[in-house]
């Protein structure tokens, strides 16, 4: 039954760090620094100044910079199932 619950989990975020819940990744990767400033400028414009055609322009931007950064991750990912499959095994042959 748990092993229909797969929620895809990076086996580097198991734990969380409490600085790393609000604050933006930190990566060595120079385009994702790139990203990661134009999308820090686009939230700090003055949105109310803009016609419904440049907004609609930034969330179509914001979403293809969002999809970029995905697609750009990498790690492994581990579902909850399995997870708990590694601890048993482990458990059996320890």
């Amino acid at each position: 039954m748990l092993m229909a619950i797969a929620l895809p989990a990076s086996s580097s975020s198991i734990v969380p760090d409490a600085s790393q819940t609000n604050s933006p990744a930190k990566t060595e990767d120079p385009r994702a620094q790139q990203l990661l400033q134009r999308l820090e400028d686009i939230k700090s414009m003055n949105k109310l100044e803009l016609t419904r055609l440049e907004k609609k322009n930034l969330r179509k931007e914001v979403k293809g910079i969002k999809k970029e950064m995905k697609d750009n991750t990498r790690g492994v990912y581990l579902s909850v199932g399995a997870i708990i499959i590694i601890i048993l095994l482990l458990i059996l042959i320890l």
